[in-house]
């Protein structure tokens, strides 16, 4: 009889396997994991010269260069932890002919990754700035992991989603990649929920990712505030997308095998 502790060391040793599948298959070219600290370095550089160019300084007493990491690197770790979780089903389905293998396990290890590498690319950003002598003193730190954490979990959930939709309809994927695409306009990463009028804020605040940048720079910079965002929307809204993602998942993954 199979106990649930052989089943523990079981799942453990073929998340592990995906994960170092993962891993090889994410990072074989010349760059590694070096791709991943300098790809949002350079995007940074460029969108803080761009912004510069159209108001020089401090935003809302941030600094612009932080200003601008901040918001981006909670927009790609959503985007990557969306586009990761969301192919993880389909870039496995051959290990699936084993019985320990199911989607769930390639699911967490898709999540668990893009956690680890956003996790790392932080902190090389933050030596960084240390370097080029920006560093500052973090105003909330719990706040700041809350948010990070939240925002991951918001994300694996928004891609086991699509993942479980794009196995019924593969033409899911083309419309996550159209709805990804003005993130980057709509998520306040190139401006401040501060720098438009209030009467516009609805149109805008519906998005999470608003709040997830607007708290974290709050969580950074005392000064900056939390004008037209709260935490309790990101509570909501992480909870019920992570719901019904695991409802779906559990009601519908022995038809996904079956794809």
């Amino acid at each position: 009889m199979v106990t649930f502790k052989d089943q523990l060391y079981a799942w453990r040793g073929v998340i592990f396997a995906l994960f170092l599948r993962e891993l090889q298959s994410k990072f074989n070219d010349k760059f590694g994991l070096g791709w991943a600290f300098l790809e949002p370095f350079i995007f940074i550089f460029a969108l803080s010269f761009f912004r510069s160019l159209l108001h020089d300084g401090d935003v809302h007493s941030i600094p612009l260069f932080i200003f601008m990491m901040i918001g981006l690197m909670g927009l790609q770790t959503f985007t990557s932890c969306m586009n990761g979780v969301s192919t993880s089903i389909r870039r496995n389905k051959p290990l699936y002919a084993f019985r320990q293998v199911q989607p769930f396990a390639a699911i967490i290890t898709a999540g668990f990754l893009e956690l680890i590498i956003k996790t790392t690319v932080i902190f090389l950003l933050y030596i960084a700035l240390y370097l080029l002598d920006e560093t500052f003193v973090l105003n909330d730190p719990l706040l700041l992991i809350f948010l990070f954490t939240m925002l991951w979990v918001f994300g694996v959930a928004v891609g086991m989603l699509f993942a479980i939709a794009s196995a019924f309809v593969p033409e899911v994927d083309k419309i996550k990649s159209m709805l990804a695409r003005p993130l980057l306009f709509i998520s306040c990463v190139f401006f401040s929920l501060q720098d438009v009028p209030e009467e516009v804020w609805p149109y805008l605040t519906w998005n999470p990712l608003v709040h997830f940048n607007e708290l974290a720079r709050f969580a950074c910079f005392e000064s900056y505030g939390q004008h037209g965002v709260n935490i309790s929307y990101i509570l909501e809204i992480t909870t019920v997308t992570l719901f019904l993602s695991l409802s779906l998942y559990h009601i519908t993954w022995k038809k996904v095998l079956s794809r």
